[in-house]
């Protein structure tokens, strides 16, 4: 695995001197409140775009609780932190987990973020740059609610996508995400994820509530990419530290997953929403972080 995982970053090592026309769309994948399975959720959407035919890189952005490599069963020799010392460069934290997809494990890392000198972010930024056309979409896995540090990846992301249950508390907390960062005056694109439904009735009930609200108190279009069912499986899969949709790809998560993700693809214009990709998402990035 190891030496695979060292094949494909020099695979990608040799592509940066090539001119690469690919668009890559950044999203943020955030939640109003924990629990709610969003980091299951950005891990197995991007294993299912990278089935398509997408290539995808998932940067797990959740300070204090990233876990996406757990998720997975894989070990991370290199992180954020190793990136913002300059002892490694942006090729060498990228690692790869099952069916080809590509992570970047958080840690500590982002807190680090807010702390950096102007050359360390100029380091960063540059090494950032380079993933431009490399990807079709880079998925960044945040932390639950509304920090300082998700709100500067839905500010400069090109969509949002909110994670959310039918239950009550969810429900309330991710309205008040979307509320309070349209409060702020962020023009952020949101799509909204109903996940552990008892069923698809519930699901569409619930993502037309909050559609309903958003739209009378806060003039916001949220269309709804999809509902999730409750699924045993997904507990199975995350005890076996396998993506559910690796471990039980026929279960109901795993069709309703694949269903988001061609819904998701059929949504999305051929070009970024504001045609600026990785540049335009570093410099609006560190635009709020100087």
């Amino acid at each position: 695995m190891n030496d695979q995982a060292e094949a494909l970053r020099n695979m990608v090592k040799m592509r940066m001197g090539q001119d690469n026309a690919r668009p890559t769309r950044i999203v943020t994948i955030t939640s109003g409140k924990g629990g709610v399975g969003k980091s299951n959720f950005s891990l197995n959407f991007a294993i299912t775009l990278q089935r398509l035919g997408k290539k995808v890189l998932v940067f797990d952005a959740d300070i204090g609780m990233a876990n996406i490599d757990v998720l997975m069963g894989v070990s991370s020799p290199y992180h954020l932190f190793h990136l913002f010392k300059q002892d490694k460069t942006i090729w060498d934290i990228i690692q790869i987990g099952p069916s080809g997809v590509h992570f970047i494990a958080g840690g500590s890392g982002f807190q680090d973020l807010l702390e950096l000198s102007s050359e360390q972010l100029d380091w960063f930024a540059e090494q950032i740059s380079k993933l431009q056309g490399e990807y079709d979409f880079i998925l960044f896995d945040t932390g639950a609610g509304l920090s300082k540090e998700t709100l500067k990846f839905i500010s400069a992301a090109e969509e949002t996508i909110v994670v959310t249950t039918p239950e009550p508390t969810a429900i309330t907390d991710a309205y008040a995400l979307v509320k309070m960062v349209k409060s702020m005056g962020v023009n952020a694109s949101f799509k909204l994820i109903i996940n552990r439904a008892v069923d698809r009735r519930e699901g569409i009930q619930t993502a037309d509530k909050i559609n309903l609200v958003a739209k009378r108190f806060l003039q916001a279009e949220l269309p709804t990419l999809g509902v999730i069912l409750d699924d045993p499986n997904v507990t199975k899969a995350v005890k076996r530290q396998t993506p559910f949709t690796v471990a039980y790809p026929g279960s109901d998560a795993s069709r309703g997953i694949e269903e988001i993700a061609r819904r998701y693809l059929e949504m999305s214009s051929p070009e970024p929403v504001a045609a600026t990709g990785v540049k335009g998402f570093i410099h609006k990035m560190f635009k709020l972080s100087r």
